[in-house]
């Protein structure tokens, strides 16, 4: 049985993300999405409610496990049996930095794999730093996010949910 591990902070979650999710989970036997505790960037949800997020983003797949964790990619996925991390990919500076990623997780953990999955063109442009300042002045985010993560940021920010 081979296991996936899927890491980021998800903060929001996107549909480029339930997406790579997708795809993944139909891949392998199980994929287990990892929320990191602690990024180093700026939050806008906690640990607890982006694992929350993205367990109703995600619960049409069977085979996922979503938890959080925190320190390095390799050693969770050691530690939750996966000898592969899974990475999605918008844009060739995301292949430079996997690319560089791929070589050090390989160094300290030679078992655990990388597997890149291409976005889909209609989420090339989505990201989660940019929908959270869209969705903070007010923008329509409907398409880009699960609804249940729409309603969520829209409640961040004090914010009627936007109708797309």
């Amino acid at each position: 049985m081979v296991t996936a591990v899927y890491p980021g902070s998800f903060d929001p979650v996107t549909v480029g993300h339930v997406d790579v999710a997708t795809r993944a989970a139909s891949l392998f036997e199980k994929l287990v999405i990892a929320v990191y505790e602690t990024p180093s960037k700026g939050l806008l949800f906690d640990a607890e409610e982006r694992v929350r997020l993205m367990k109703d983003a995600c619960r049409h797949l069977p085979n996922v496990e979503i938890i959080k964790f925190s320190g390095l990619v390799v050693r969770c996925a050691k530690d939750v049996g996966a000898g592969v991390i899974v990475r999605g990919l918008r844009s060739g500076s995301d292949f430079e930095y996997e690319f560089d990623m791929a070589f050090m997780n390989r160094r300290l953990e030679p078992d655990v794999d990388l597997v890149c999955f291409m976005t889909s063109q209609d989420y090339m442009f989505v990201s989660a730093s940019l929908l959270k300042e869209v969705a903070k002045l007010g923008g329509d985010i409907s398409e880009m996010v699960p609804p249940n993560v729409a309603e969520a940021v829209y409640a961040k920010f004090g914010l009627p949910v936007q109708e797309g």
